[in-house]
């Protein structure tokens, strides 16, 4: 099984980039536009060093840290790195549970700590019990 999630892990970084890597520049040149497409994407166009156009597209959620006119290397980051503070997502306010949840988890663990001491308890009785017992 874990063979098969290293596999898989190599697969998609190597045949198709998700929304959790680092998008780099595939050619060195100058970026000439950066237009917004369908859905949050984004596609920019970038004029290689030989004089070709080359357009390389964006998902969705990443944050560009390219600008136009910006010249760029082989493989020189075009978005910020999305796994850096929990998969690309935004700091926002923590709700942990609906708060009667967590009341009835509270008396739960305390009727099931409760228990178990009194079953210790009347263990421990029953014991003295037989040690008694044993000594007629």
């Amino acid at each position: 099984m874990l063979g098969l999630i290293v596999v898989v892990d190599k697969y998609i970084r190597v045949e198709k980039k998700s929304n959790n890597n680092t998008y780099t520049s595939t050619v060195a040149g100058q970026i000439t536009s950066i237009e917004p497409l369908e859905k949050g994407k984004k596609s920019l166009v970038i004029q290689s060093t030989t004089g070709d156009s080359v357009t390389q597209t964006i998902p969705a959620g990443l944050t560009l840290i390219a600008n136009v006119k910006d010249v760029v290397r082989v493989d020189q980051p075009l978005t910020d790195n999305p796994n850096v503070g929990g998969f690309g997502q935004n700091e926002t306010e923590i709700v942990l549970q609906n708060p009667n949840r967590i009341k009835g988890m509270i008396v739960f663990f305390f009727t099931v700590t409760l228990t178990q001491i009194l079953l210790v308890l009347k263990k421990k009785q029953f014991e003295k019990v037989q040690a008694a017992e044993m000594n007629f």
